[in-house]
């Protein structure tokens, strides 16, 4: 008896399932995870939501206080100008060292450690890498700004009050409308804090375990803060990345400054998008079975130093068709209109302490003649050398009051106005009241002037 073998059918073919890249949400949410994890992020944030409040409450409290900050002389006055003290000190300091910190490390940690090929394997996307680690490092950037400004005006309005601010004019802000602006003043410097943060994602990809990439952020905001301290053309100052650090001093004028600060914030945008745009195609190109792909200087100054510097002459060429501004932008005739503003509005305010008849801007016919060192006409540019001249008009007094200014101007169009008689308009800085000695607000005030002239179209 035979047994014969029954056919059999032949095996399916077994398909393997394609490997799904991770979604981008999931990828974020795990990169957000690493970077809360780190316990220096983590000391950050602490630091960035408890220390400005403490310092402006502190600072608060003194006698002394930081009067060559722009809103430093007011912080007795209103819980208002602790959160401009502590913006002015962020955007020189606080804020490049931040992204640094963040954006300018959330690449070339993977290179340190060596994971690039684990990450490829559990995510399965490169792109999705790099969206994933700028929206983690986007997040904890915006995390701590808002920590910065959120605390700073709890520690001003909880120590001094919610009152009325003093604008960069000589205008009373009510505490709605100031709150308001100092809202407006935090949310246009992320413009720049995203030029810098795009700055360090480049530094990050392009430079690998070189600690330069980590540094880029704070070097470009050190380089921008000096160039800002020269005498520089309008044009070239204002296509700087950082110049919306600074431009917001215009929201605190009336009316408001906002050429400087549109293009301020433009050009930071501009930074921001196209030096993202550069990380992430060098990142596509990046091999990463090489462990030593992106430490050649050469390639970092072709992909990430030559780019921006071209980006730089396109801005400044940008800045310079769309103005008509020339030179450094501070004229006579803006200085001498600045100081007669600030002071008939500041005017009023003493008349106010001193309980006399109110008096308006219309009636006082406050001008102002300003000379710089020896210059008598078409006096221009920054210096500690101007003197100006105020000359106003009482209603039924013949007489005309003149008060004399030495001005110091610096070269981004701030002065601080020191009063040099007569004692009793602002030689000294307490006047007497019914209610005794306060602040003489005609003594030493701030002003800005708009670098800017008329803008074409």
């Amino acid at each position: 008896m035979t047994v014969t073998d029954t056919p059999t059918a032949p095996a399916a073919p077994v398909r393997e399932a394609a490997a799904r890249p991770v979604p981008v949400t999931r990828a974020y949410r795990f990169e957000l995870l690493k970077l809360l994890s780190q316990w220096r992020i983590r000391l950050v944030i602490l630091a960035c939501w408890l220390a400005p409040a403490l310092f402006v409450a502190a600072v608060s409290r003194q006698s002394s206080l930081p009067v060559d900050t722009l809103f430093g002389r007011g912080m007795h006055a209103t819980g208002w100008a602790g959160p401009l003290v502590v913006l002015g000190f962020a955007g020189i300091w606080a804020l490049p060292l931040l992204t640094s910190l963040v954006a300018g490390d959330v690449f070339a940690s993977e290179d340190r450690l060596g994971t690039w090929r684990h990450l490829l394997v559990a995510v399965r996307s490169p792109r999705r890498i790099f969206a994933a680690k700028a929206l983690a490092s986007l997040t904890v950037i915006l995390l701590l700004v808002a920590g910065l400004a959120c605390s700073s005006a709890a520690g001003g309005v909880l120590a001094v009050g919610n009152r009325p601010l003093t604008g960069l004019d000589g205008h009373l802000l009510t505490p709605t409308g100031a709150a308001l602006r100092v809202l407006l003043a935090w949310v246009c410097v992320l413009a720049p804090t995203l030029a810098l943060a795009a700055v360090g994602l480049l530094g990050s990809v392009t430079l690998g375990r070189s600690p330069m990439g980590l540094l880029l952020p704070a070097l470009v905001a050190l380089a921008t803060q000096l160039l800002q301290m020269l005498p520089l053309p309008v044009a070239v100052r204002l296509a700087l990345p950082g110049y919306a650090f600074i431009a917001w001093n215009g929201l605190f004028a009336s009316p408001m400054q906002l050429g400087p600060l549109v293009i301020g914030t433009a050009v930071g945008l501009v930074w921001a998008v196209t030096a993202t745009a550069l990380a992430y195609v060098r990142f596509m190109r990046r091999d990463f079975t090489n462990p030593t792909d992106g430490d050649s200087p050469r390639l970092a100054i072709t992909a990430g130093a030559l780019p921006l510097v071209a980006l730089l002459a396109v801005t400044v060429a940008g800045v310079a068709v769309t103005t008509t501004a020339e030179g450094s932008g501070i004229e006579q005739i803006k200085m001498e209109r600045s100081v007669a503003t600030e002071f008939a509005h500041l005017y009023r305010q003493q008349t106010g302490q001193l309980h006399r008849p109110d008096v308006t801007e219309g009636q006082l016919r406050a001008t102002a003649a300003c000379t710089k060192g020896d210059l008598a006409d078409e006096a221009h540019g920054p210096g500690n050398d101007w003197r100006c001249v105020v000359s106003w008009h009482l209603p039924g007094i013949e007489a005309t009051g003149t008060a004399v200014y030495q001005l110091d101007v610096t070269p981004d169009g701030r002065f601080m106005a020191d009063g040099d008689g007569p004692k009793e308009v602002n030689g000294y800085f307490l006047v007497r009241t019914p209610a005794g000695d306060t602040p003489n607000p005609l003594w030493q005030f701030d002003g800005n002037v708009e670098l800017l002239g008329t803008t074409k179209g």
